[in-house]
This record gives structure tokens, C-alpha cells and sequence, in this order.
């Protein structure tokens, strides 16, 4: 068991927006949680960039499965060679305009290149790992599918995180501060475990002739801003626990 502890736990998102990267910034380990149902047409298989024109476009990962028949960690990628493709083809607008284009387009090209099977989980989380890197983030994770852990059959929206939490012997849970609702101050408490939840600061950048859309990927972010102003702003959140707000460092 860790002392001091701080876990995240969420689902594998493909290239996310930067207040997942400041959820990320923010814990000590991170719970790729995958052992649900799918849910179709998610932020796990699609993002937003912008688009050429006007407004943000999808840039979507097909599956094979698609389907609420499936656990998370069994969606399937179509073709993970066409879906590349696709994919650097819609950002090819940034390269004349963004000023760092290239280097984003071979982090996205690197993520589709490294994936060892058709997993959608492993192609998420290949690219979290990869922006981690290129962003110079610690990035510790686990999948939860992998770790085999004793958990009731049964559990509401609210459960996983307390259950996970005390089977991985952690002592802090960070959420995103949107889903607060769902969850028990008291059940956590009863496990000795402190909760808290993240709430990133706006992050508002220049896009040349482009309308700056908000909270579009990760991709769109980096193709404008260098890695240190990105990492800086991913760190630029409140954590806000219940009985004080405070900020990262």
C-alpha cells in the first residue's frame, strides 16, 4: 500500500481536452477506468478541432464493435491505418497557420504508429502517454480491466470511485469538479479517504485567422501554444476539497 496516495480515475478519452490533462497534473496515479459499458458516440472514440472554414469539426475513431453490448476495454478499432489518415488529413488547415504544426501532427501520427493491436483503450491511452511526454507530465496508470479487482457486481455511478479507491489502498480522490453530484462525501469518509475535485481555469489563446473555439482537443491546443505554456496551464487549476479551495502547485 502507498502512503499519501492520490488517485484519478476516468474513462480512456481519445486526445481530451486540457482540464483532463489538469485532472492528470493533479494525482499521484491514474485508473484507466474501462471495465463498463460502452457508450457510442462518446468523447472516448471522438474529439473536436477546428474546422477550415468555420466552427470545429470531429476527428472520429471508428469501431469495429461499436455497440452498448461491450465493456469499454472490448471496443475495437475499424482500421487503424485509415482512421490515421483521416485524422492528419483534417488537421492538414493548421499547417500554413499553426506555428507548431509539425511537431503535432508527428505526436498524433506517433500515437496511431505505436499501437500494438486494435484496442480503442490502448490507442487512448497511448495518446494521454504521449502528450504526458512531449508536455513533460508524470503519467502513472493502470488499466482497470487488467488489475482483476474484487468489485461488487452492482455498483451506481458514485460506487466505483470508493470501491477502487480502498482496494488500491489510496488515500485522496480527485474528480472533475462537473461531477460532484454523484458522489458521497460521507462514503468516502467512512474509508478514510479525502475527496476533492479539479476545476481548470479558462485557457483562451490566439488562433491567427481562425474564431478561438473553447475546449476543443488537446491537438488543437498544442498546434498553438508551446509546451511550456500548455503545461503552465494545464497547472493553473483550483482543487477544491470541503473546506477550502487552494491552488495546484
Amino acid at each position: 500500500m502507498k502512503n499519501n496516495l492520490k488517485l484519478g480515475i476516468m474513462q480512456p478519452y481519445f486526445f481530451p481536452y486540457l482540464g483532463h490533462f489538469s485532472l492528470i497534473a493533479a494525482v499521484d496515479e491514474w485508473i484507466v477506468f474501462d471495465i463498463t459499458q460502452y457508450t457510442p458516440k462518446t468523447w472516448m472514440n471522438r474529439n473536436r478541432v477546428l474546422h477550415p472554414s468555420s466552427g470545429w469539426q470531429y476527428v472520429t475513431v471508428p469501431l469495429s464493435n461499436s455497440s452498448i453490448s461491450i465493456n469499454t476495454s472490448e471496443a475495437r478499432v475499424l482500421n487503424l491505418s485509415k482512421t490515421k489518415a483521416s485524422i492528419v488529413g483534417k488537421l492538414s488547415h493548421y499547417k500554413k497557420k499553426a506555428p507548431y504544426f509539425e511537431a503535432v501532427n508527428a505526436l498524433v501520427q506517433d500515437v496511431f504508429d505505436a499501437a500494438t493491436d486494435d484496442s480503442l483503450v490502448h490507442l487512448n491511452v497511448c495518446g494521454l502517454s504521449t502528450v504526458c511526454r512531449y508536455l513533460e507530465i508524470p503519467f502513472t496508470y493502470r488499466i482497470c480491466s487488467e488489475l482483476n479487482l474484487p468489485l461488487p457486481v452492482k455498483l451506481r455511478p458514485g460506487d466505483w470511485a470508493p470501491e477502487i479507491c480502498s482496494l488500491l489502498g489510496a488515500t485522496s480522490y480527485v474528480n472533475p469538479v462537473g461531477g460532484r453530484e454523484i458522489f458521497d462525501p460521507a462514503e468516502f469518509a467512512r474509508r478514510g479517504i479525502s475527496l476533492h475535485f479539479i476545476q481548470a481555469k479558462e485557457f483562451v489563446y490566439d488562433t491567427a485567422s481562425y474564431q478561438f473555439e473553447a475546449n476543443l482537443s488537446i491537438i488543437d491546443v498544442l498546434m498553438w501554444n508551446a509546451p511550456l505554456i500548455v503545461a503552465e496551464a494545464i497547472r493553473n487549476c483550483v482543487v477544491i476539497s470541503e473546506n477550502n479551495a487552494s491552488q495546484i502547485s
